[in-house]
């Protein structure tokens, strides 16, 4: 059995329970409909505990054909059979990384359901009931969150950075920054949840800007939140000075994408004396450094140096792969471009330099036709990548340092898919703030299981340790003439044997 949503004409959604009957499904019953989200989640819930019902009274009903006394008098000796793998395993990641200073135990329960599980508050609450026998209401959880909104945030950012510390071998020179959208399910804006320039592609809903400071290898060290309409170039330099002074580091390099940087950015980073390694736009340089660039004919996996001034250096870096996937890329904007003129689906609003638009041109006040010089100029930028540095790196490891990026890359999605940090449904400001609060912890958590999956080559991702983590379950077994309980594990597998042991490593 499963439960499957239905989408009605009216726009409401029909919640079912169905069976799986030959090739066949037979709906085997009917919850209510609704177009409210909360409705129908609580219809989700209420579908979810019937298939279990269903499914125990199937069980027992198996068990009522055993004859032997002895089946019977172990059945009946059975106090529970409990879920035991997010605690035994997650636990005591979440312990040795120090996060049990928080002697909250429901912000224990908040962030391994978020591992777990990723949902909504009123899910979470019937799974930390599920897996710790602890009943919670949802005013509960948003009561403690609107406490914790203020009190963790510093508190979780030190133990991350004093495990990654550890982790590293106690020393962290180098820093990559990144920042991205977060949209909400709603419509009203307020002075933290406003509609900007959005990553997810929600452009008309309200948003937050969230900033990302990871170490080598994608551990996170800090974050923050800023209003949803802020320019991702402002958010940097205010995480980074912060973190700099927390923990009194004297030597810093940051590394950040071309989107970060701007030349108020590059001054206050020179002035504050950090090293930086930062993507450049190169098409954006003078006349005479483009030049430069375009003149030399580099050959794959060549480099060239420009300085700029005493301290500034701008490496060009040429690779013939990237140059075929630059091709594409732009073959295919083309395409999109042409096809929209044809079906006179372009209009002024589209004259923009937003992706391949910039190809768009206007003749008189009504005719729009793409620029056909402008597209085959840009096949000389094919292949360049940019870097500016005031770094004494050699092109190489400038290089290599810089493609570190692409983790903080990872973290954001990761983020937003396996532990569904977005959309975010909370509308008070504390909330949110403890949303993403939890969610940081999450991550942090999630790395260390990735590191140690890493480490003792087990072959087993994170996804498949979490399918597996769920799959860990303990009995209780009641010695009725001592009156007395053991427990024990049920029956395991050499895999999840391979992931109680990493978690005790």
């Amino acid at each position: 059995m499963f439960l499957r949503k239905k989408p009605n004409k009216s726009g409401s959604v029909s919640i079912q329970v169905v069976k799986k009957i030959g090739r066949t499904n037979k709906v085997i019953k009917t919850m209510g409909y609704s177009k409210d989200k909360l409705e129908i989640e609580q219809l989700c819930l209420l579908a979810e505990e019937f298939i279990v019902q269903q499914k125990g009274q199937t069980s027992l009903a198996l068990f009522e054909l055993e004859s032997h006394e002895w089946f019977a008098e172990v059945l009946n000796s059975i106090q529970r059979i409990d879920l035991i793998g997010p605690e035994l395993i997650l636990g005591s990641l979440f312990d040795q990384i120090g996060f049990n200073l928080i002697t909250d135990e429901l912000f224990k329960h908040l962030v391994l359901s978020r591992i777990i599980n990723p949902s909504s508050k009123l899910k979470t609450v019937r799974d930390i009931k599920m897996y710790y026998g602890i009943e919670y209401s949802v005013d509960s959880i948003y009561r403690y969150m609107d406490k914790i909104s203020s009190t963790l945030k510093e508190q979780i950012q030190l133990i991350s950075y004093e495990h990654t510390l550890s982790i590293l071998g106690g020393q962290i020179s180098i820093v990559f920054y990144d920042v991205t959208t977060i949209y909400f399910e709603a419509e009203k804006e307020d002075d933290l949840r406003v509609a900007g320039f959005s990553k997810d592609g929600k452009h008309k809903h309200p948003q937050i800007v969230l900033g990302l400071l990871v170490s080598v290898e994608g551990y996170p060290l800090a974050y923050d939140i800023f209003p949803g309409n802020t320019y991702e170039g402002y958010t940097m330099l205010p995480i980074i000075d912060g973190f700099k002074t927390k923990y009194n580091l004297s030597q810093l390099v940051i590394v950040a994408d071309s989107g970060l940087i701007n030349k108020k950015n590059i001054n206050e980073l020179v002035e504050k004396e950090y090293d930086f390694i930062i993507g450049a736009r190169i098409k954006n340089e003078r006349e005479i450094v483009k030049e430069k660039i375009t003149n030399k004919q580099l050959k794959d996996d060549e480099c060239i140096v420009i300085n700029k001034s005493d301290s500034l250096r701008l490496i060009i870096h040429y690779s013939q792969r990237r140059a075929k996937k630059d091709k594409y890329n732009r073959e295919r904007g083309l395409k999109r471009l042409e096809t929209s003129l044809n079906n006179n689906k372009l209009n002024k609003s589209h004259i923009n330099n937003k992706g391949y638009n910039k190809y768009l041109t206007m003749e008189g006040e009504v005719n729009i036709k793409i620029n056909y010089e402008k597209y085959h100029a840009d096949q000389k930028w094919d292949g360049l990548k940019g870097y500016l540095t005031n770094t004494g790196y050699k092109p190489k490891l400038l290089m290599k340092n810089y493609k570190e990026l692409w983790k903080i890359e990872k973290a954001f999605r990761v983020s937003k898919t396996d532990l569904r940090v977005r959309p975010i449904y909370h509308r008070l400001q504390d909330r949110i703030e403890a949303h993403i609060c939890i969610s940081f912890a999450s991550y942090k958590l999630y790395k260390e299981l990735e590191r140690r999956l890493n480490n003792s080559n087990t072959n087993i991702s994170v996804q498949r340790a979490i399918e597996l983590i769920k799959t860990i379950q303990q009995i209780t077994i009641e010695h009725k003439p001592s009156k007395t309980t053991k427990t024990a594990l049920l029956k395991i597998t050499e895999q999840q044997q391979k992931l109680i042991d990493l978690a005790k490593s």
